[in-house]
């Protein structure tokens, strides 16, 4: 994990760490602006950067970290070489880990300002963020056990705790979900529906950005579209159910057994499915074992940012 480091003089480091040499650091939750705005891993490493907008959110995490008494911070648009397809494999299946284990998770709400002068509710510009239409943001909400939220200026909004009603609001997450309860908990339909409104730069991200919600790692073929992305992820999620009837799938994850009869709350559970399969425009995707399970490509528009 390739971490930044903020130095006495405020200047910033990278640094590598292995396994459990992990030291305590801060993560940074954002939406990216056009690609050539943010900085890069290779920005850093040539010790440029500084020029670029996304400099200023690179600043803030890092005076952010510092003032919560943590020397190191990851960003992900300078912590990960992109140009490597390897790395960013790696870094995309390990992702939900490094949210879930950071000491601290900054939202940085690039499109809310502390000081709104057209009359705007604090909580209603945090609710209209673009940061919960995107993909990514999703896992990051969910993962780290402490996130806080900033203005554009960097000023102290809330936390996931005291915005819970705004976020519940904003998202149609459970609040059981945004507290903390294990996701296992909820079916994968209700995942999977939590994220069918959000939308990323790269179709296949619609998928990728999923793995962590299910615990479960694939490699990335970035070009093999939204269809086959999901076709993926399917195969993944049903793997431990293998030994199961295909009833049984999309219920929750403890349940093993198929029932001997369909019961009412099982017809229901696949008509809950086949409404969100047909609101999301989606077509059933074959998991390679004789079936049909309902996918989840997602349409939506495509952006410059994550």
């Amino acid at each position: 994990m390739r971490l930044l480091r903020h130095e006495a003089d405020g200047s910033f480091s990278l640094c590598e760490f292995v396994g459990k040499d992990v030291p305590h650091y801060a993560v940074l939750s954002h939406t990216w602006g056009r690609d050539e705005d943010e900085v890069s891993y290779q920005d850093l490493a040539n010790g440029g950067g500084r020029c670029k907008p996304g400099y200023k959110k690179i600043e803030f995490t890092g005076k952010q970290a510092a003032r919560d008494d943590l020397q190191y911070f990851w960003v992900d648009t300078c912590c990960i070489d992109k140009s490597s397809s390897a790395e960013l494999s790696e870094a995309i299946n390990s992702m939900f880990r490094w949210y879930r284990d950071a000491a601290k998770c900054y939202v940085y709400l690039s499109d809310v300002s502390a000081d709104d002068s057209c009359g705007t509710s604090p909580s209603d510009s945090i609710q209209q963020s673009r940061w919960f239409t995107r993909s990514w943001t999703l896992q990051e909400l969910l993962a780290p056990p402490l996130v806080e939220f900033f203005s554009e200026e960097g000023r102290f909004l809330g936390d996931k705790r005291s915005l819970l009603q705004e976020i519940h609001h904003a998202t149609r997450i459970p609040m059981l979900a945004l507290q903390g309860q294990p996701l296992s908990h909820f079916n994968v339909i209700e995942r999977i529906s939590w994220a069918r409104k959000r939308v990323a730069k790269r179709e296949e991200d619609s998928a990728y950005s999923l793995l962590g919600l299910f615990d479960v790692h694939m490699p990335l073929i970035y070009g093999e579209g939204r269809e086959k992305a999901f076709a993926r992820l399917t195969k993944e999620i049903r793997r431990p159910f293998n030994d199961a009837q295909p009833a049984s799938f999309p219920f929750h994850p403890m349940q093993r057994e198929r029932p001997k009869k369909p019961s009412r709350s099982h017809t229901k559970k696949f008509e809950v499915f086949n409404q969100f399969n047909a609101s999301c425009g989606t077509q059933n995707i074959s998991t390679g074992s004789g079936h049909q399970f309902p996918g989840a490509s997602f349409s939506g528009p495509v952006y410059l940012d994550r």
